[in-house]
């Protein structure tokens, strides 16, 4: 496997496990394969795979059937090599990968910025409520119970971030740093706001908190094509299946 690839992959796994210990529900690390037997926050995956398919990995992914989660689960298939139709999994959605080199971020830091703009780390709960409500709105998400919790403010390795204008959270972002690389994630963009700067604004305030690593995480739709236009590069497909129990 391309070391890119096994790079992005690790480092998503790593967030997911930061996201649920953060709620008091970490996952588990086998051989392939993270796993979490809890109920998670929405959005977050019961199962990622870290390697080439494996009976390990199917055998465990059967045991949370078993064990019978709440409807709606999730397992990302990191390399969209697996079909899990016959385990009774629809496929959500498909994605790449995406990877940005330090010679490509370090450019962001030298460009230009809206000056109406200011990026600043998030570093206490009030603010971080007030920017995971700025998320929610600016994905249409009605619901509120909190998925980013202040556990996380805590994490050297965690920088979530946020754009103001004036008094309002506008845009945001969040970064996660492992061994190899930085995470970007969750970027988000308020009615009104310049994606284009937005996105560049988020990726220099991460070359500035986590300096001379490149930048992975994995897009879909419009999504891909606005980090493809910024000088990512697309490096490998994914998977995510959900399974529903039947009526």
């Amino acid at each position: 496997m391309e070391t890119r690839i096994t790079q992005a992959i690790c480092n998503n796994a790593q967030w997911c496990h930061s996201v649920c210990s953060a709620h008091g529900r970490p996952g588990e690390f086998h051989d392939g394969i993270w796993i979490n037997r809890a109920p998670l926050p929405r959005f977050y995956p019961n199962v990622q795979t870290l390697a080439e398919p494996s009976s390990h990995q199917i055998n465990l992914i059967r045991e949370l059937i078993n064990q019978g989660l709440p409807s709606g689960w999730a397992v990302k298939d990191s390399l969209a090599s697996l079909d899990l139709t016959a385990c009774g999994f629809t496929l959500l959605f498909d994605a790449q990968w995406i990877y940005l080199a330090p010679e490509r971020l370090r450019a962001f830091g030298s460009a230009t910025s809206d000056s109406e703009v200011r990026w600043e780390p998030v570093r206490a709960n009030q603010m971080l409520a007030e920017w995971e409500h700025a998320w929610c709105e600016a994905n249409h998400d009605t619901n509120r119970a909190r998925v980013y919790l202040p556990a996380l403010l805590q994490d050297r390795d965690v920088a979530i971030l946020a754009a103001r204008r004036g008094d309002h959270i506008v845009a945001g972002a969040i970064g996660n740093r492992s061994a190899d690389v930085i995470g970007w994630s969750n970027v988000f963009v308020r009615q009104g706001c310049d994606l284009v700067e937005c996105v560049a604004g988020s990726l220099r305030m991460l070359s500035e908190n986590f300096p001379g690593l490149p930048v992975v995480g994995y897009e879909t739709g419009d999504a891909l094509r606005d980090a493809l236009s910024s000088g990512f590069e697309a490096i490998g497909p994914l998977r995510v299946w959900t399974f529903k129990d039947s009526p």
